[in-house]
């Protein structure tokens, strides 16, 4: 009956297996933990491979709740370390009362599952575990998986739907908005003048958000294609602060390249994208009279693009987070609200793809710089 409580509890064939067989092996595992501590040979068994070889940690409990045996994963997992562990209380090696709680319910009959969470030096961990009473002995099999990673996607692709949703939501509430204006008015002329542009200006935003999303998952799906060829980076960055200037002059920003010729082994078209996003993003937090300088250089086996600007920075907690995805530091610092908080992202994935590397610097309030360096086109023939 508890070997089905098990299967049921863990939802693992090879759990069950286990749990079957440690009554009948319970010397034979103790022997194998004795034996990763240095107290002698392994022995060779079938059993004793397999707990060695499962990325599932089990510990197994005498009927006082001391720790009889235990396999490598657990001891990663628990990171014990090369802590003697043998023979002592699972309190005492594991800081946790919850897992203390229901190793105690398990020695009185009552299996469980559920999660628990260690702090340790690395962050907090998140484990799932099962304690499942052994049948005709007292003891307990205690069985834990790390979950960390996973909690981790998990509230990643979280936090991700809510910044998707919150990022459509608003444009498509302005347009329906204006469109119920425009019919309220019997398709007044004057109020078609008003709101069409602004129409578009939404339309075109959730365009770009959505073609976006799209270079940023086939990035890291490692489907960025890269049509690779011998590209000179000042001149792919010469054109692209051409189509800037403009826009540049009416925010009345000073907008300037310095360096030279740099060659690497690219694809023109996305890092045009990089250059674009890196000018775009300095433009929106420069104010009137302040500067964007973009300078190319070459040295050595590695080429260099740096876009400098004089605005209001970044704050130093927020600086690490720039390149993720949907991080905007303060909208309400920048001139223009319009950004997605994908571009930064996008930029940091082009350019890892190109064999690069990007990092930000920044001063609260005296502008930042985003240092971007890839291999030039001769070393990375050579690798």
């Amino acid at each position: 009956m508890l070997l089905e409580l098990a299967l049921a509890l863990v939802g693992g064939g090879a759990v069950g297996f286990i749990a079957s067989r440690v009554l009948g092996a319970r010397g034979t595992v103790s022997e194998a933990a004795d034996a990763a501590e240095g107290d002698g040979p392994p022995p060779d068994s079938r059993f004793e491979q397999l707990l060695r070889s499962l990325t599932v940690g089990i510990v197994t409990l005498d009927g006082r709740g001391h720790i009889d045996s235990v396999n490598a994963a657990a001891s990663t997992i628990f990171d014990f370390g090369s802590r003697p562990v043998l023979g002592r209380a699972i309190i005492e090696v594991v800081p946790s009362f919850d897992l203390d709680r229901r190793s105690r319910e398990a020695l009185a009959g009552h299996p469980s599952r559920g999660r628990i969470s260690l702090n340790g030096p690395s962050g907090t961990r998140v484990l799932t575990v099962a304690t499942i009473p052994l049948d005709g002995s007292d003891g307990v099999l205690v069985i834990a998986t790390d979950e960390t990673r996973l909690r981790q996607l998990e509230d990643t692709r979280r936090d991700f739907v809510s910044s998707v949703s919150h990022e459509l939501r608003t444009p498509l509430s302005s347009i329906n908005l204006m469109i119920e204006t425009i019919l309220a008015n019997d398709g007044d002329q004057e109020a078609l003048d008003l709101f069409l542009p602004r129409i578009k200006r939404e339309v075109d935003r959730m365009v770009a958000l959505v073609e976006d999303l799209l270079d940023l998952a086939r990035s890291e799906w490692g489907r960025l294609r890269l049509r690779r060829e011998d590209v000179d980076l000042a001149s792919v960055a010469s054109n692209i602060m051409k189509t800037f200037e403009p826009r540049a002059a009416q925010l009345g920003v000073n907008l300037t390249l310095q360096g030279r010729a740099a060659r690497i082994d690219g694809d023109p078209d996305r890092l045009a994208q990089v250059l674009v996003n890196l000018i775009d993003n300095a433009l929106r937090h420069t104010p009137a009279g302040g500067s964007v300088t973009i300078s190319v250089q070459q040295e050595g086996g590695a080429a260099t693009l740096v876009v400098r600007d004089t605005g209001v920075g970044i704050p130093f907690n927020d600086l690490p987070h720039v390149f993720e995805r949907f991080y905007v530091v303060d909208r309400s610092r920048a001139r223009d609200a319009a950004g997605t908080g994908l571009g930064l992202s996008i930029v940091k994935q082009i350019i890892e793809a190109h064999g690069g590397t990007v990092s930000a610097d920044s001063q609260f309030g005296l502008g930042a710089t985003f240092t971007c360096v890839f291999p030039t086109a001769r070393s990375t023939v050579l690798a």
